[in-house]
C-alpha cells in the first residue's frame, strides 16, 4: 500500500503565514500540521512509501522536513514529489497532483490519499480496516453539524452498507450535514479509472469531483470519522485547531 499526501497547494487565504511556508508545515499544538496527519495513519499500517506531493515553490521545504522526520521515525520510507507547478496559475490540481504521482512514480497499489491539511483527533486504524474488508473505494465522512458549511464541502447520501447512492460537490441545496472530506481509499484496480478521469478532460481540482464521478461507475463506500476533524482553511480555523488539539495533548 501506498499514502498520497496532497500538499501542493498555495494557501492564498492565510498569507502571509503561508508566503513562505507550505500549509501543512504550519505548527498546530507545538509540531507541523503534517506530522498530526501521519501520526494518526501510522496504526493503519501495512505502507511501504508515502509520497508528498508539492509544487517547485514549497518541495524544498518539504524535503528538509522529511529528512529530518525520517530520522525520528525508523522504518518510513518518504519521496518528495514536485509536480513543477510555481502559482495558483498553473497548479495541477489536486486530482491532477494523484494522476501525477501515479504517472510520475509509476504506481501500481492499493493507495490512501489524504489532504495535508486535515487534522483529526482519533486514530485512522478503523479507516485501514474498512479499506481492507471492502477491497473497494472508500471515502471518509464528517459530521460538520451545519447546512451553511456543507455548501463549501459537498452533500453525500448512503444506503445501509455505507456505499454512496448520491454525491453533489459544492450543493446549493444540502440537506444533511454529513460530507466527504480529504481521506479516500482507492485500490489498485480503480487506478485506471483515475487515469480515464484526467484522460477524459474532467475537472482536476476539487478531489470530491472524482468521488462524484466514480460513485456511478464502480461501489464506492464510507467510514465515519471519529472524533473531531479539521480542514485547515482559514487564520481563524488555524488559531482554533491549535488551541484545541494542544488540550487534548495536554490530556
Amino acid at each position: 500500500m501506498k499514502i498520497i499526501i496532497l500538499a501542493a497547494g498555495y494557501a492564498t487565504r492565510l498569507y502571509p503565514l503561508t508566503l513562505t511556508q507550505p500549509k501543512p508545515l504550519l505548527p498546530v499544538a507545538g509540531k507541523p500540521m503534517i506530522e498530526h496527519v501521519l501520526d494518526n495513519l501510522a496504526p493503519i499500517g501495512g505502507f511501504d512509501c508515502i509520497y508528498v506531493v508539492t509544487n517547485a515553490k514549497f518541495a524544498g521545504h518539504f524535503q528538509t522536513w522529511a529528512d529530518h522526520y525520517r530520522a525520528t521515525r525508523a522504518g518510513l520510507n518518504f519521496t518528495i514529489v514536485n509536480d513543477g507547478s510555481t502559482d495558483d496559475t498553473n497548479k495541477l490540481g489536486a486530482i491532477g497532483d494523484i494522476h501525477y504521482v501515479l504517472q510520475d512514480r509509476k504506481v501500481e497499489d492499493d493507495l490512501i490519499i489524504v489532504a495535508g491539511d486535515n487534522l483529526f483527533s482519533s486514530k485512522l486504524d478503523g479507516f485501514g480496516a474498512i479499506c481492507r474488508e471492502k477491497q473497494a473505494p472508500v471515502l471518509a465522512l464528517y459530521d460538520v453539524g451545519d447546512l451553511e458549511q456543507i455548501k463549501k464541502y459537498n452533500a453525500i447520501s448512503t444506503a445501509p452498507d455505507g456505499r454512496i447512492t448520491f454525491f453533489e460537490e459544492k450543493p446549493q441545496n444540502p440537506t444533511s450535514t454529513l460530507t466527504g472530506i480529504g481521506l479516500y481509499f482507492y485500490p489498485r484496480s480503480t487506478l485506471r479509472l483515475i487515469r480515464q478521469y484526467v484522460a477524459e478532460g474532467n475537472n482536476p481540482d476539487q478531489p470530491g469531483r472524482l468521488v462524484q464521478w466514480l460513485y456511478p461507475r464502480t461501489p464506492f463506500y464510507t467510514w465515519r470519522v471519529p472524533g473531531i476533524w479539521y480542514d485547515i482553511g482559514s487564520k481563524e480555523t488555524l488559531q482554533e485547531a491549535d488551541k484545541i488539539f494542544a488540550g487534548l495533548a495536554a490530556r
